[in-house]
């Protein structure tokens, strides 16, 4: 009876790591294989041993794989378009007023709302520098 539970369990676990595709199950239906092994080779070994095997080798097999795998699924950031865009120079089309909620820049042909770095003021034509996007506003400082 023990054996066809850990088998089960082993088909069960294969069928959840399939359908999540995350590693969250797989390591579970190897400590079930592991547990399975154990039951046909020992024929005294009682269900809660049984369980403490499943229990103990799966705590084993995700604090020695799930670092490695962290290390190997961090990979490089890579940019995307906006944040591309800092450290560019842009050009004020509204006059940047916090008191108002006003400011507008082009930066490469592209509209953008915008506001100061230091909440000061910036005159229209002003040549600015994008320091940080948040959302769909420039966070702009006057180019000195």
């Amino acid at each position: 009876m023990d054996i066809i539970l850990w088998a089960v369990l082993i088909v069960v676990f294969v069928i959840v790591e399939f359908c999540t595709v995350q590693l969250v199950s797989i390591w579970l239906a190897v400590a079930s294989l592991i547990t399975l092994i154990c039951s046909l080779c020992f024929d005294s070994l009682s269900l809660i041993g049984q369980l403490a095997i499943f229990v103990i080798t799966s705590a084993i097999l995700v604090t020695t794989t799930l670092p490695l795998i962290k290390k190997r699924l961090n990979k490089k950031h890579i940019a995307t378009n906006s944040e591309l865009e800092i450290g560019k120079n842009a050009t004020v089309i509204e006059e940047i007023n916090p008191d108002k909620g006003t400011g507008r820049v082009t930066l490469n042909g592209v509209d953008w709302g915008a506001v100061s770095a230091d909440n000061g003021i910036i005159p229209k034509d002003s040549i600015v520098v994008v320091k940080e996007i948040i959302s769909t506003k420039l966070i702009v400082e006057k180019k000195n």
